[in-house]
């Protein structure tokens, strides 16, 4: 080929993408579902009777390659509970200006306390504002839920909410396969002893 038609054939290429359809997204009015197991927005889950999963072990910030994450755990009492354990996260942070939604914390979390979302729409203008506290990672209150601190309702020990946690996940309603990284509480859920 002549060293001149170099600069044609390149121009080819343009010309014949000047005359294909062009792919428009029309985000945000249009949001395209994600993948099932996208890594999205993080979760604090809860225990069906309200008490939080994470104790505080701080496993997920030392997992974390981006140094992303700040927990600092406190005792429970026996007048304020907040999880099944003798520990609970007090003060949970995720950076959001550091995270690489990797997923290492998910997978260190012995309680599944800590789970990721769909949600992708995390952009902000205040630096401030992508730092995440403990109250905006914590999932709400289902009916049937009791705010804490309060006793522990579904066993008198932490093994008995862990057996009974697994055994609440298998009866669990199956979601299609929409979302199964994500792990909320389930309104399904019975609270057995004390009233919400």
């Amino acid at each position: 080929m002549p060293e001149f038609l170099n600069s044609v054939k390149g121009f080819g290429v343009t010309f014949r993408q000047m005359f294909k359809k062009v792919d428009t997204v029309q985000y945000p009015e249009e949001k395209n579902p994600t993948a099932p197991r996208y890594h999205g927005r993080h979760q604090l889950n809860r225990w069906p009777d309200g008490l939080e999963k994470c104790i505080g072990c701080e496993l997920c910030a030392w997992a974390c390659p981006a140094d992303a994450i700040y927990v600092e755990g406190a005792d429970n009492t026996a007048d304020e509970r907040y999880s099944p354990g003798e520990r609970y996260g007090r003060v949970y942070q995720i950076n959001y200006l550091r995270c690489i939604l990797c997923g290492l914390c998910v997978e260190a979390c012995p309680t599944r306390a800590l789970t990721m979302t769909n949600d992708y729409e995390l952009a902000d203008d205040s630096r401030e504002s992508l730092i995440w506290t403990k109250e905006q990672l914590v999932v709400p209150l289902l009916p049937g839920m009791e705010q804490p601190p309060h006793p522990m309702r579904l066993g008198e020990t932490e093994e008995d909410y862990y057996a009974l946690g697994a055994k609440l996940a298998d009866s669990r309603p199956d979601d299609g396969g929409r979302n199964p990284v994500q792990e909320g509480p389930v309104q399904d859920w019975p609270v057995q002893g004390g009233s919400s």
